[in-house]
């Protein structure tokens, strides 16, 4: 180790959410503790993989002191996250603090207020202490900006920690935050979740308050960012997402659903309550199809469910490029004036690749080629949405007739890319999680296994969809990947993240069983 944390700090650091409550809340482990602990290995991952942009530890210990003061002397806890140390992506807004995003135009703006899901998350007892890195714009699924610099990944640095929630990722894979906030418009929880090997989720519209935090593309409510935990394990998610529901959200933000946490839906009210559950595998989407180690890990969570005795069947992804086609030209009607003004206070550059040097300049689609459409263009695109999501909620009913329980297919489990985390500049692709923004299906991140070159040695071609998945076929070398984290996604239907969560721990628990 290092040596600036002692034995009883590595334990702590180590130790998951759900341990970390209870003795939190039997007074066994002091919130001053465990906020030390934790802001220590923080900035310890900070000089390894530059996730940090914000470090509050004097605010977050005089917090910490005020909630072991009021247990001492009530017996009681504020509340469900009481004494939980929490990191926030650089896009909720902490009163008298600076919220950058990753903008040089944007230093200097402290915040007057609040964030409403920090006020919530304050409420229920947690203490946010750090901030974390993000990509300019927030619009990539890497984590790089000209204000604080790019962030690796901690399993190997000249790998991607993925974004736009990528120093999340990175801090949360180091132990130095216990429970993260990330958003996600197209995969930006999802994708650093996996790339770095936590658990993620990304809710369904208006599930967790965003009201009053900063964002890019504000004002586009088709297709909206949510926030989501990320954790290094599958109680840290159902933690975060219960105390959020039952804190009454949509009494302080008018987009948030009035839905408390439903324990009905955890405990798979709609599911059979869990018994002979029926699981859908993609094996790719119709246009990229993924590299040997995601196929490993789609094989193995087969098998592990197969022998916990749930039924699996194959998923046929309809329309997928499509879905990813009209997200895009939704985000883009207004994305590209949305960049040029908020860069045009300082006139500093629109970031146009990820990569380490020039050397391919080859743009990635995260950046309009061209200008925004008419309101009425936009209108029949996200007309086209509509009708696209009515088919695919009819494609998933039609699957009651091949799953044998008598309901439609449980759950979708599919890569969350096509490869592990990628080499820095080459993560082009997005649309095995983008999709299930379009489509507003709840979607988590469960860890499988690790890129292992004996295991997941090169394929010989197959047969191309196109020239960009020949591209993607081409870039795979298992040294190149050495080391990286192997996840996947699970998927269910629109607000049933409850239920998404139960059958993530059902699937974590059936792939430790068949280890």
């Amino acid at each position: 180790t290092c040596g600036l944390l002692n034995a009883r700090e590595i334990e702590i650091t180590n130790t998951s959410v759900d341990v970390l409550l209870e003795k939190l809340a039997c007074a066994e482990w002091s919130a001053v503790d465990v906020t030390t602990a934790f802001s220590k290995r923080a900035i310890v991952a900070h000089q390894l993989v530059n996730c940090l942009t914000e470090i509050f530890v004097d605010r977050a210990l005089a917090r910490a002191a005020e909630l072991d003061d009021y247990l001492k002397k009530t017996g009681k806890v504020v509340g469900p996250l009481h004494g939980l140390p929490i990191s926030l992506k650089d896009q909720l807004c902490i009163k008298g603090l600076e919220t950058v995003m990753g903008y040089v135009s944007w230093i200097g703006k402290y915040a007057d207020k609040n964030a409403v899901l920090v006020d919530v998350l304050i409420e229920c007892g947690a203490v946010p202490f750090v901030r974390t890195n993000v990509p300019q714009t927030l619009m990539w699924p890497e984590t790089f900006n000209s204000v604080f610099g790019r962030t690796t990944n901690p399993h190997n640095r000249s790998l991607t920690s993925g974004g736009s929630s990528g120093g999340e990722g990175a801090l949360v894979a180091l132990k130095g935050s216990p429970l993260g906030v990330g958003s996600d418009i197209g995969g930006s929880v999802r994708i650093p979740s996996a790339f770095c090997g936590l658990y993620g989720l990304r809710p369904s519209y208006g599930r967790v308050p965003y009201c009053g935090a900063r964002n890019s593309l504000e004002g586009q409510d088709s297709i909206p960012s949510v926030f989501g935990p990320m954790t290094n394990s599958i109680g840290g998610v159902k933690v975060f997402m219960k105390a959020v529901a039952n804190a009454k959200p949509w009494l302080k933000d008018p987009l948030a659903v009035r839905k408390n946490w439903d324990e009905d839906e955890y405990n798979l009210a709609d599911h059979g309550s869990g018994q002979d559950l029926c699981f859908a595998i993609m094996w790719d989407d119709g246009v990229v199809i993924p590299h040997p180690p995601i196929r490993r890990s789609l094989e193995i969570t087969k098998a592990a469910l197969q022998k916990a005795g749930h039924k699996v069947v194959d998923w046929k992804p309809i329309k997928h490029r499509l879905i990813g086609e009209v997200t895009a030209d939704i985000w883009n009607a207004g994305s590209p004036e949305d960049f040029m003004i908020t860069t045009s206070a300082t006139g500093e550059p629109i970031i146009s690749t990820m990569e380490l040097d020039d050397a391919d300049p080859a743009p990635a689609g995260f950046r309009p080629q061209k200008g925004g459409i008419t309101a009425y263009k936009l209108w029949q695109v996200q007309k086209l949405r509509q009708n696209i999501r009515k088919e695919y909620l009819d494609h998933w009913e039609a699957t009651a007739s091949e799953t044998g329980t008598g309901r439609p297919v449980d759950a979708i489990i599919c890569p969350a890319a096509p490869f592990a985390a990628t080499p820095h500049g080459k993560n082009k692709y997005a649309n095995y999680t983008t999709v299930w923004n379009g489509l507003d299906y709840p979607a988590a991140i469960f860890p499988v296994t690790t890129v292992d070159s004996a295991l997941d040695g090169a394929e010989p071609p197959h047969s191309f969809y196109d020239d960009f998945d020949k591209d993607v076929y081409e870039m795979y070398n298992p040294e190149k990947f050495k080391n990286a984290p192997v996840c996947l996604q699970l998927v269910g239907r629109t607000l049933e993240e409850e239920a998404v969560i139960k059958m993530t721990e059902i699937v974590d628990a059936a792939l430790a069983a068949a280890k």
